[in-house]
């Protein structure tokens, strides 16, 4: 029998922060300049900063180093959080836009929160 190991794409919390910062990009692409200057872009670096951080975390060797990287992306989604609002009370996005994006903000703080949780208890180092 061949031992499948865990793979990236295997961890729900980056495929999901993945997706959206995909999302994200679509609404962000079509703002103007000004609004894409401002909010756009700080917004695109922290949703893209949960899966990239997910993704170093999980390429790093110890449980310490993996959960370190976790936690930032834990940061990176509160600081979504923050772009979120900013948004919505600048007419960025529209509120159907705003909540999927909270929703999904919310939904990836908990994966993230179980993902540290599995790392701690299944990894010896």
């Amino acid at each position: 029998m061949e031992k499948k190991f865990l793979t990236l794409n295997d961890i729900f919390a980056y495929k999901r922060a993945l997706k959206l910062s995909n999302y994200l990009w679509e609404i962000v692409i079509i703002w103007n300049i000004f609004q894409k200057n401002t909010v756009g872009q700080q917004f695109v670096r922290a949703i893209d900063s949960i899966s990239a951080n997910i993704a170093e975390g999980f390429g790093r060797w110890s449980k310490k180093d993996k959960i370190r990287f976790y936690r930032y992306a834990s940061g990176s989604v509160k600081e979504c959080l923050d772009w979120n609002e900013k948004s919505k009370a600048r007419k960025l996005i529209t509120q159907e836009q705003y909540n999927f994006i909270l929703e999904e903000l919310l939904e990836i703080t908990i994966l993230i929160n179980e993902l540290i949780k599995y790392t701690n208890y299944k990894l010896k180092i």
